[in-house]
């Protein structure tokens, strides 16, 4: 069963608990929609139930534009993207491996590409 994991944002304003749903970022993405090919981090998922905002709720700000079926949310300190609801699974969120505390995104490898641009969601 996955641990528990602590994910920061730069400043530490935000603190999220979460349990991945696969311990081993097997499921390490990144994706070449509008909005993530600018932001550029790597994704790992997490269900909705396991994700726990600890401190930092007040400091988070929303993103969403187009169907708005996504929801990014964001440090509004410091910027860091720190986790989303996806589009493509709405029971899941979509967090940001790098902000997760004793993850380097570098040490995961080949991280391969979602299509975004081509989202089952648009058509």
């Amino acid at each position: 069963m996955p641990s528990h994991r602590r994910l920061t944002c730069h400043c530490g304003a935000v603190e999220l608990r979460i349990r991945l749903a696969n311990d081993d970022f097997s499921d390490a993405r990144r994706c070449d929609c509008s909005y993530c090919r600018r932001r550029g981090a790597i994704a790992v998922s997490v269900a909705l139930p396991d994700l726990e905002v600890i401190k930092g709720a007040e400091a988070l700000s929303l993103y969403q534009w187009g169907t708005k079926a996504a929801e990014h949310y964001f440090c509004a300190t410091c910027g860091i993207y720190t986790h989303h609801r996806r589009r493509s699974n709405p029971n899941q969120y979509g967090v940001n491996a790098g902000a997760i505390e004793g993850v380097n995104p570098r040490d995961l490898g080949e991280v391969p590409w979602a299509d975004g641009v081509n989202h089952p969601s648009d058509r």
